[in-house]
């Protein structure tokens, strides 16, 4: 009976240490298998950014290429405002903003698209990496302000203003340009029901343009 109870003990302890083993050695498995999907995760990440950012130098390359090559052929009374390159639903779209003082009609869009695109034609090597439709529009009642001249130009208007960092505690402002001098946007602004005042360094200023105040 003795020695029958012994034996039990021992492969009672025996089994115990298997499973103990057992349990370290699914944890060190769980662990591995962790270790190498963070890992693989990681690097599909990594490789995601590294996209991402060839991506976006293309498409300023682009924008950039374009500007130099119609810019001089967009004379008086019209301004090139703004070029956008990007994928809208299936298709890549070029988009050709042009403004003029008492603003683009359907025949000016005709005129420009007529001109604009036999230059596109001419860029060699072709930088577009697939076919693209060309967009020549207004620019819009939310016009960007891309350069500081078009921000001296918007004093007294109603802005939109995104920032490179947190000014105030706001990253967004959006209210009435009251002046721009010495590199500065001078704001008023509705902080919930009271008007503020505040200075905004032009350095700081990531994306501006006029706004529809409602």
């Amino acid at each position: 009976m003795f020695t029958n109870f012994g034996v039990f003990l021992f492969l009672q302890r025996d089994i115990r240490s298997e499973i103990f083993k057992s349990s370290i050695s699914l944890a060190f498995l769980c662990r591995l298998w962790y270790t190498e999907v963070s890992k693989y995760e990681r690097e599909a990440r990594k490789y995601l950014r590294l996209l991402s950012v060839r991506r976006c130098s293309l498409i300023a390359t682009i924008v950039e290429l374009v500007r130099e090559v119609i810019e001089p052929a967009i004379q008086e009374p019209y301004e090139l405002v703004d070029i956008d390159y990007g994928k809208i639903g299936g298709d890549y779209v070029l988009s050709v903003f042009v403004d003029k003082p008492e603003g683009i009609t359907v025949n000016d869009t005709a005129d420009l698209t007529d001109i604009i695109s036999p230059l596109l034609d001419s860029i060699k090597p072709d930088p577009f990496p697939d076919q693209y439709f060309l967009e020549v529009t207004s620019p819009g009642l939310e016009r960007p302000l891309k350069t500081k001249e078009a921000v001296a130009a918007a004093v007294g208007s109603y802005i939109h203003v995104s920032l490179y960092k947190a000014l105030d505690k706001n990253k967004v402002f959006e209210g009435t340009l009251l002046g721009f001098e010495d590199d500065v946007l001078l704001m008023e602004y509705m902080d919930k029901t009271r008007k503020k005042e505040v200075e905004i360094p032009y350095g700081l200023v990531s994306k501006a343009r006029l706004a529809v105040k409602f």
